[in-house]
């Protein structure tokens, strides 16, 4: 049996993007500590946040990338659940796109939880969908920062680019700029409650990147 992320390259798997309609080439997006930017602006001010960023992107570009495993102090000190454990390090790969966007199912998968996670720099509306085959080892994606509204009841099946959520605005996704977290989580990560991890501390940073692997192979443009 295939492990992630070996099995996106059989031949009897349609990968599908996540996104259309993605313009030009992607702001790389720096939310570490060592950028300084961040520590000269209210970074809870999501929406002027975001007009930075579009600030920052180049002409015909639409969209844009934060990292898998980045530390994020200073992005995350006024958020206390994070601050209480130390959870710094990004779990998941954070793509930009314009508020609204349609999220499209990379893989055949059912819709294993849907919810609203509230909260000041909580994941406000999520959707988990479990993704498993005849030639590989079942695991899932996570999806945060979304629209509240109805999403796709639990048990749903999905083809590969079938519709299933939108990005959410400030007042839904957690006052986050306009994004989704992207995380994959293996059955293990799953059991251990990495559902809602989406950051790390340190001393768990060897498990974490088992559990939560790289999600950029999965991410097809």
């Amino acid at each position: 049996m295939l492990r992630y992320p070996y099995a996106l390259y059989d031949r009897h798997i349609r990968l599908a993007p996540l996104f259309e309609n993605l313009k030009g080439d992607p702001l790389l997006i720096d939310l570490s500590t060592g950028n300084h930017l961040l520590e000269q602006i209210d970074v809870r001010d999501q929406k002027n946040f975001q007009s930075l960023l579009e600030g920052q992107m180049a002409a015909g570009s639409n969209w844009g990338l934060g990292g898998y495993l980045e530390r994020r102090d200073t992005l995350l000190r006024d958020c206390p659940q994070m601050v209480s454990d130390e959870r710094y390090y990004h779990l998941g790969l954070d793509i930009m796109v314009p508020v609204t966007s349609l999220l499209h199912a990379p893989l055949d998968a059912v819709v294993s939880q849907a919810g609203y996670e509230e909260g000041e720099g909580n994941y406000g509306g999520f959707i988990l969908l479990k993704h498993a085959g005849p030639g590989f080892d079942a695991f899932y994606s996570f999806y945060g920062h979304l629209n509240s509204g109805s999403p796709p009841p639990a048990a749903t099946h999905l083809k590969a680019g079938d519709e299933f959520a939108r990005i959410g605005d400030f007042h839904e996704n957690g006052n986050w700029y306009h994004h989704t977290h992207l995380q994959i989580i293996t059955a293990s990560g799953l059991k251990k409650g990495y559902l809602h991890k989406g950051y790390c501390a340190r001393k768990d940073l060897p498990e974490a990147v088992k559990l939560c692997p790289d999600p950029v192979p999965f991410f097809k443009i």
